[in-house]
């Protein structure tokens, strides 16, 4: 079973994470992310606003993904989650395995295994977390501060979820208000992964395979690098930095679908560390659970007819027993066969 990240070593992973450096594989690639200071997006000033968007317009279209600063959510609430998410790891097998389930449907479920067909070597808690009030109750009860942190860090995301896709429909020709009332009520699911260290004679060891995730956006944070990133037309990963006090964004599948294929998904993995196991907590944004997605009207033409057929997350969630060890990106079985 891997090893969760000390508390002790997750301090270190905190105020080092600027100068630590990841041993990446040969296939690297050499392209900076984009990283984006949005602390102007919520301006009543138009043009201070139009420049974040645009920012954050290209880096959508260009490669999938950015970093943000100055994004409102203070480093405690971060530290906060990372310090219990660690605590949590850290528990007995007995206390973990209580929240072990074969439903893939349920409130909260947790594994060593690779039952979501990704997952290559790693242990994850995943729950929902929109409304906080809904879901909280389902989350561990030890240890004792994990629903109080955790809940902070789940409500700062969800609202920053909002603000980013706002600024996203906002590049893409709809609107800031399109869609906001349906994603501020829709879905937030949360998946804690835990790493162990990886070998440096084992050279590329992948945690979790390559995939890209289902809903509009994932705001992902990471106690130290291993999340690698594949733009758009590239034929190398990206490694991400975990720099301080800055969180990942990238675009999922819905994403896709609802503009059309003016943007695209991200596809991206994890390689183990190989100085130290490793967190990270991924936030997936979404509407409602049973609520379809389609390509938006306003986007589709005689020049661009529509790519997609709707789905659901319950769709998705029937999709992932037929996609164990395949690899299959969700997104690809929606396309309208045009051949």
């Amino acid at each position: 079973m891997p090893a969760a990240v000390s508390g002790r070593l997750l301090t270190r992973n905190i105020n080092m994470a600027s100068s630590h450096q990841h041993q990446q594989p040969p296939r690297a690639s050499s392209r900076a992310l984009p990283v984006i200071n949005i602390g102007r997006l919520g301006d009543n000033d138009p043009a201070a606003r139009a420049l974040v968007v645009q920012d954050i317009a290209r880096a959508c279209r260009d490669r999938g993904c950015f970093q943000v600063i100055n994004h409102g959510v203070s480093k405690s609430v971060m530290n906060g989650a990372l310090e219990a998410a660690s605590e949590f790891f850290d528990m007995s097998t007995e206390h973990k395995e209580a929240f072990a389930s074969d439903d893939i449907r349920g409130p909260i479920r947790y594994d060593t295994s690779a039952r979501d067909g990704i997952s290559k070597c790693r242990s994850f808690l995943k729950h929902y977390a929109n409304p906080l009030q809904d879901w909280v109750k389902f989350w561990p009860k030890q240890p004792a501060s994990y629903r109080k942190k955790m809940g902070m860090y789940a409500v700062e995301i969800q609202r920053l979820s909002v603000q980013l896709t706002g600024a996203i429909m906002q590049g893409l020709g709809l609107g800031p208000m399109y869609l906001q009332e349906k994603l501020g009520a829709g879905l937030q699911f949360m998946a804690l992964n835990n790493y162990p260290q990886g070998s440096s004679q084992a050279g590329d060891t992948v945690g979790l395979a390559p995939h890209s995730d289902y809903g509009f956006i994932t705001i992902l944070m990471q106690s130290s690098p291993g999340l690698e990133v594949m733009h758009h037309d590239d034929d190398a990963w990206t490694p991400v930095p975990a720099i301080p006090g800055a969180l990942h964004v990238h675009l999922g599948d819905h994403m896709e679908v609802l503009s059309n294929g003016r943007l695209r998904s991200l596809l991206h993995r994890a390689i183990l560390n190989t100085d130290e196991a490793r967190i990270s907590i991924a936030s997936l944004h979404g509407v409602a659970i049973d609520e379809k997605v389609s390509c938006a009207e306003e986007l589709v033409d005689e020049r661009h007819p529509k790519l997609y057929r709707e789905s659901s997350f319950h769709d998705f969630l029937d999709f992932l027993p037929t996609n164990v060890n395949t690899y299959r990106r969700f997104v690809e079985t929606l396309k309208f066969d045009r051949a």
